[in-house]
């Protein structure tokens, strides 16, 4: 088997899902995975170290990607702002590949372990981020509420995008929801009537 050929994690990453999609994430084994992509077993676990790490490999490349965007927001920048730039760059990051998201989100929407992964990776990427505002001066309790709302407004966001086929893309869809977000605020703000 071609176990040095190139780009090996890739494949391995890409037969994962698409078997995943096929058979469920339960019935897909590592040894099918490899097969499919023209790997033996061991180097899948070269390169993860269980068939859940295919699906939440990137957290550390994201984590970094927010704490870089939300350091370069403009000094300026409210700190919804700067939430927003970090995470218009995690979902640039997303489109990058719209069909891998969408069978990555089938495949963590139909099992009960996964989602509850899903929620605690969302769960530090708003730690990560209010972490990242606290280092620019923001006080608490506003780097928090900044860095929740922000994780709440990309949770609505990419499902909308995933709900209509990846139109228009994802950044463009954050950047809707977070306007959406501040029309409601400026609504109650200027004294509009909670919904009942």
């Amino acid at each position: 088997m071609g176990r040095w050929e190139p780009n090996a994690r890739g494949r391995l990453a890409q037969a994962a899902l698409t078997l995943y999609a096929e058979q469920g994430f339960e019935q897909a084994t590592t040894a099918e995975i490899a097969r499919r992509a023209g790997l033996t077993e061991r180097s899948f676990f070269r390169h993860f170290a269980d068939k859940r790490e295919v699906l939440f490999s990137g957290v550390d490349s994201m984590r970094e990607i927010i704490v870089r965007a939300v350091e370069e927001a403009p000094e300026s920048a409210a700190a919804l702002d700067a939430v927003s730039a970090a995470l218009a760059a995690v979902a640039a990051v997303i489109q990058e590949n719209p069909e891998a998201a969408r069978l990555r989100d089938a495949v963590v929407s139909a099992n009960a372990e996964l989602r509850e992964r899903e929620l605690m990776k969302l769960a530090e990427f708003a730690a990560v981020t209010a972490g990242a505002l606290r280092a620019r001066g923001v006080p608490e309790p506003a780097a928090s509420l900044a860095a929740e709302t922000g994780i709440a407004v990309f949770k609505v966001a990419r499902a909308r995008w995933m709900s209509e086929g990846g139109k228009p893309d994802l950044p463009e869809m954050l950047r809707e929801s977070m306007t959406d977000l501040r029309n409601v605020v400026a609504d109650r703000l200027n004294g509009a009537p909670a919904p009942s």
